[in-house]
């Protein structure tokens, strides 16, 4: 929904606040995290963060992070993994703060058209880019320098720059903060839930600094998304802040990630730390059994790490398959995917992470109307006769069948689906109708060996349309 009223600095007023129809609308973000933990891009390659929390806790995680943006947290951490990779790679004389001058002078070679070429080619509607992680080092040159390290920011206006092309390139621009933890104002070592709950700063001085990055940003870039991350002071005016943002830019959308209060009787570390407003909510290397309301959007690295991490080969990344998968079951169930890529310091994108990008776009061109605008149907699963998984969306009086397999010629039933009479059915990427018949079990569709010849090479997953919609049998 598109909305221009006027809101105010109170929270019955900022929780009218909806998210927008663009952002409905997008399904597919690039997210990218970059920054000084780009030069060493090392960490362990431990697993996906809620299987490896559920397996082991998160005091093995921490101290096994493979968040390679994490790094300087890690190092911290006596005999770690990535504490003793620092010693034997770098010497115990080198500190974290002399990898500034190494990135500044890698980013020097970036290209940031070329980012956006490549992203708007795969299908992207949006990209958001770290603007500061907890490191604490920025990405743009702000009125606002950090109080405690000289000269600890880009020395290109990487935000201003990539915000710039992006936005030439059609995609709208988001920007991630971390407002949760800043290890220049809190340098307490997290080594477990409850550690990274106590590294939060509150001091007054953090409030203000923050709050000016929020305003300083909203100011400079416009951006479409605010993308907070952790937390954020509990003295901190928020309201004031929405009130602000959703004023100046008209569409804009805040993540569920500004959390104040904390509620410590929750198991669930989303349940935990709840916002007290959100436009979308964002679950990490996660996502939903069923259609869930409020909007959402899931995030993930397409390995198991959001930052480059030069441990990470074939192994560690999703196939074009499970990411082309993953990517149609949380569209059918109202999210979005923010994908992310963790470039090389000198803004590299490795050649893995490429090829998974490229092989996304791919399919996206010849099944993007089944993804793009759609909205959920009345359920988000279904299967075939022979027992495939089938995900549902919607667009108008059309609904799309996705069936997450290659092609086969032959007939297929879409179990329980009830066509009206006269209705067309159609295989994405093949110009003409294809035959069909009612049943009381569903519709039986006919896939002619030249229609999926025509398709070509192999297909991780094919979409059919039918209009009107069916109905789904009782």
């Amino acid at each position: 929904m598109t909305q221009h009223k006027r809101f105010e600095a109170i929270w019955e007023s900022i929780t009218q606040h909806k998210a927008p129809t663009w952002f409905e609308d997008a399904k597919l973000g690039i997210f990218i995290h970059w920054g000084l933990y780009s030069v060493p891009a090392w960490a362990p390659t431990t697993g996906e963060l809620t299987k490896v929390v559920a397996e082991k806790g998160w005091e093995s995680w921490f101290t096994n992070n493979p968040y390679a943006e994490w790094y300087l947290n890690s190092i911290r951490i006596p005999d770690s993994p990535s504490h003793q990779h620092h010693i034997q790679t770098y010497g115990d004389k080198f500190s974290y703060d002399d990898f500034v001058p190494l990135f500044n002078q890698s980013v020097q070679q970036w290209d940031p058209g070329a980012w956006a070429a490549l992203f708007r080619d795969v299908g992207a509607r949006y990209v958001v880019l770290t603007t500061k992680h907890h490191d604490g080092f920025l990405l743009w040159p702000s009125q606002h320098p950090n109080p405690f390290k000289r000269g600890y920011f880009a020395h290109r206006d990487l935000v201003g720059e990539l915000t710039e092309a992006v936005r030439s390139a059609g995609m709208r621009m988001g920007l991630y903060y971390s407002g949760g933890l800043d290890w220049t104002f809190n340098p307490v070592v997290i080594k477990d839930i409850a550690d990274m709950i106590r590294a939060i700063p509150q001091q007054p001085d953090y409030v203000r600094y923050a709050n000016n990055h929020w305003y300083e940003l909203i100011a400079r870039y416009e951006p479409s998304i605010l993308w907070n991350d952790i937390a954020y002071p509990a003295a901190a005016d928020l309201a004031s802040l929405f009130a602000h943002y959703y004023n100046t830019v008209a569409e804009g959308a805040v993540n569920d990630r500004f959390t104040q209060e904390f509620n410590f009787a929750a198991t669930d570390v989303s349940e935990m730390m709840k916002s007290r407003h959100f436009d979308f909510r964002t679950p990490e290397y996660a996502s939903f059994d069923t259609i869930t309301r409020p909007k959402w959007e899931a995030t993930r690295g397409i390995g198991f790490s959001f930052g480059y991490n030069q441990n990470e080969g074939p192994e560690a990344y999703l196939s074009v398959r499970e990411l082309v998968h993953s990517f149609v079951d949380i569209v059918s169930k109202n999210g979005n995917l923010l994908l992310n890529v963790g470039p090389m310091a000198d803004g590299t994108i490795p050649a893995l992470q490429r090829e998974r990008l490229e092989g996304l776009g791919t399919w996206l061109r010849r099944n993007g109307e089944a993804i793009f605008d759609t909205r959920p149907w009345v359920t988000a699963e279904g299967t075939t006769g022979d027992g495939l998984p089938l995900r549902f969306t919607q667009k108008g009086d059309t609904l799309y069948a996705i069936v997450l397999v290659q092609p086969q010629p032959g007939e297929l039933l879409l179990k329980d689906l009830m066509a009206p009479e006269g209705a067309q059915l159609q295989l994405l990427g093949y110009a003409g109708a294809l035959p069909w018949r009612q049943s009381p079990e569903g519709i039986t569709v006919a896939l002619p060996q030249k229609v999926v010849a025509e398709l070509g090479g192999d297909t991780p997953a094919f979409a059919l349309s039918i209009t009107p919609s069916p109905a789904l049998r009782d």
